[in-house]
């Protein structure tokens, strides 16, 4: 067992206690929660990604699954992946699902103007909802709430089960049951100039109410996104719920992260920070929606579906254009020594992820678990992004594996409880300018604001078996931290062994995998350690999970 895992044999000068109320819990997790995302002519989600066509690698077989890579469908498939979001993203505001169905060799090559990029529509609807199924996922399908009649045959296509023209064409394409796909955004960021379609509150908030009033003539059982939005928010939200506030389920909200580690060399503290910016935005808008939703008389608030977030790797746009290195990573290539903010930046879909960005995507799900019991809650989250471009799992000619963020979303996913249990800190913490994701100031840099920063995080929670499952992250980059669990007020409870699995403990900070070392980083299952001094020691930039048996079976 390396030196630095949790031990019974080793001091620390910190210690944190966390009165943990397994009397009382604040409500349940939502599975979706563990969502993703993939966007189609973007950096190698799809095409090069989940779609190979030719590759070795790939489905021969003829049906909507021919050309699907194996290797990253067995990936996916062993995270247990909560609802996939496709295909946008921007690409959605120019995306027309016709173009995407029938024979490949008919489907039309169009321009993608979200990304300059061109879709050649090979992997459409059916081939999404296949793979979805393939994988054991929910699809998760977001149209441009440009046209109300293509969203509503999109709906009629997909999931109705009347004898129609197109339901024939569902079945000539090789499904004659509905697919009864239950998740539809609608629309994507129409908030911002940079999508086709883009309109103020008002008009979106009408465009949204006519298409959902007719896609549920359709299916009535739909689930819908409505469009939420990061700034601005009281104006628009307002508009959107008060014009469609009945038929949305959920609002989006966007989140991302930035790090500038790329040039300069460690940023380790402040990506490991950002999660409290995020929660700080999930806990505004939540607020925000469930008053407005109350003030207009709305039945019930919408929930928030966090459907597009990740960890921005920037770096100066000065650089040689980043491209794709056959082992995972950035191919090789000059990038001269930069001094402070460079004049231009831009995000490096290539860059690896790292044990610090694993540190922060917990710290997310930490901070999503703590809005359980609101109102409004984080019901639905989806990173950018599922597949490639900085994503869960990566693909190259030579194979796929799971990058650093792999092993957060495989021991959450399946080794976390679903009720969540108060948890209160008591443990050491530093102050510190925290980016505020990627807002630039304008004088430049990140924008940043002073907080508090514990060291360790914690996340509790029961599962299925009556055990109280207990995630434990420890910020500081060198240190192990004492975890000394107080239940219900009484140290006595806590049981003398817990069963530990650790991610990062045995890395550097800036550990990442790759095809010729995909485990790098990745799960340690410890076993069971026994406690000291009431308590375990957590070591330093790690995520823990600890099972506690109360009743000491």
């Amino acid at each position: 067992m390396p030196s630095n895992v949790p031990s019974n044999n080793t001091t620390s000068r910190r210690e944190a206690r966390v009165s943990i109320d397994t009397t009382r819990p604040l409500g349940t997790i939502d599975d979706d929660v563990y969502g993703h995302f993939l966007e189609s002519a973007f950096f190698g989600n799809i095409d090069g990604g989940v779609f190979d066509e030719g590759s070795p690698l790939s489905v021969g077989e003829p049906g909507p699954l021919n050309g699907v890579r194996r290797d990253v469908l067995e990936l996916v498939r062993d995270l247990a992946a909560g609802p996939i979001r496709w295909p946008g993203g921007n690409f959605t505001s120019g995306y027309r699902w016709e173009e995407g169905v029938g024979p490949r060799d008919e489907r039309p090559t169009r321009l993608d103007l979200a990304w300059g990029d061109t879709e050649s529509n090979r992997f459409g609807t059916d081939e999404f909802l296949a793979w979805t199924e393939a994988v054991g996922a929910e699809p998760y399908l977001v149209h441009s709430c440009r046209d109300v009649d293509e969203a509503v045959r999109w709906v009629e296509y997909t999931n109705s089960a009347r004898d129609t023209t197109l339901t024939r064409a569902r079945g000539t394409n090789g499904r004659a049951e509905p697919w009864n796909v239950r998740y539809w955004g609608v629309g994507n960021e129409v908030y911002g100039p940079w999508q086709m379609g883009h309109r103020t509150a008002e008009q979106y908030g009408a465009a949204a109410r006519e298409h959902a009033r007719f896609m549920r003539l359709v299916d009535p059982d739909l689930k819908l996104v409505g469009v939420g939005i990061p700034w601005d928010q009281e104006h628009w939200t307002r508009a959107a719920l008060e014009h469609a506030g009945k038929y949305f389920d959920y609002l989006s909200l966007h989140l991302y992260g930035a790090t500038t580690e790329l040039w300069t060399g460690d940023d380790y503290e402040n990506i490991v920070a950002q999660s409290l910016y995020f929660e700080q935005g999930m806990n505004t808008y939540s607020h925000l929606v469930t008053g407005l939703a109350d003030q207009l008389g709305l039945p019930k608030p919408p929930q928030i579906a966090l459907d597009e977030w990740t960890m921005r790797h920037l770096e100066p746009a000065s650089w040689a254009e980043p491209l794709a290195g056959d082992d995972g990573g950035i191919a090789p290539r000059e990038t001269p020594v930069v001094d402070g903010w460079p004049d231009g930046v831009r995000v490096n879909r290539y860059a690896p992820r790292t044990v610090g960005d694993a540190l922060f995507s917990a710290g997310v799900f930490h901070a999503i678990h703590r809005t359980v019991g609101q109102d409004t809650a984080v019901s639905m989250a989806n990173p950018v992004n599922l597949v490639n471009a900085n994503g869960i799992v990566v693909a190259r000619p030579g194979g796929a594996f799971g990058s650093a963020l792999y092993p957060v979303w495989y021991l959450y996913g399946r080794h976390l409880g679903r009720v969540v249990l108060r948890a209160e800190v008591d443990g050491p913490a530093r102050t510190a300018s925290v980016p505020l994701g990627d807002n630039r100031a304008p004088s430049g840099g990140l924008e940043t604001a002073t907080m508090s920063v514990p060291y360790l995080d914690v996340s509790a929670t029961r599962a299925q078996d009556g055990t109280v499952r207990v995630a434990v992250i420890n910020r500081h980059r060198d240190e192990a931290i004492r975890f000394r669990p107080v239940l219900d007020g009484r140290a006595d409870r806590t049981p003398p062994v817990a069963h530990v699995r650790s991610i990062g403990a045995d890395t550097e900070i800036t550990a990442s995998n790759s095809l010729a070392a995909p485990d790098v980083v990745g799960i340690r299952d410890l076993g069971r350690v026994e406690a000291t001094d009431g308590g375990w020691l957590i070591p330093p930039h790690s995520v823990n999970v600890l099972t506690l048996d109360l009743d000491g079976r």
